[in-house]
């Protein structure tokens, strides 16, 4: 196989969910990051781009969900899932819920008159991190990064 065959990296089987996974797991654990430092340190501004990586973070959760439900279905052929794939799977809804659900906190406070975000969505936002972490962690031994895969 050719580095440059853009055919073979369109059309593998799991390489889109591999690469499009960082994307999501980046922007949402700085976008947690930004807005534990906007409540530290009282900055509109830091809320603001919290409020945008989350943003993005969630809206970039669809194309990873959509192609790791395909590389299920064309890698595996659609077999029941069990193990730590199965662990996977769950973990990334999961995951993919809690990131939308830290951005709708943020969108209900957009354009209000006091723009104060509700403290309980610190914890969330700490859960939620965790979850994405722990779903990384099982997706790495399943591509054999962090052990036998």
């Amino acid at each position: 196989m050719h580095p440059f065959d853009l055919r073979a990296v369109l059309f593998a089987k799991h390489a889109q969910h591999v690469v499009l996974i960082h994307f999501p797991i980046a922007l949402f654990i700085i976008g947690v990051l930004f807005d534990f430092l906007a409540q530290w340190k009282k900055q509109h501004l830091l809320a603001a781009v919290a409020y945008y990586n989350l943003l993005v973070a969630a809206i970039s959760t669809i194309p990873v969900v959509v192609t790791g439900i395909l590389a299920w279905q064309l890698e595996l052929e659609g077999q029941k899932l069990k193990g730590i794939l199965l662990m996977h799977l769950v973990m990334g809804c999961i995951s993919s819920i809690l990131i939308w659900l830290v951005w709708f906190i943020h969108r209900k406070t957009q354009g209000k008159q006091d723009n104060v975000l509700p403290g309980y969505r610190l914890p969330i936002e700490a859960v939620a991190a965790v979850f994405v972490a722990v779903t990384g962690h099982l997706g790495g031994f399943l591509s054999g990064v962090n052990g036998p895969g």
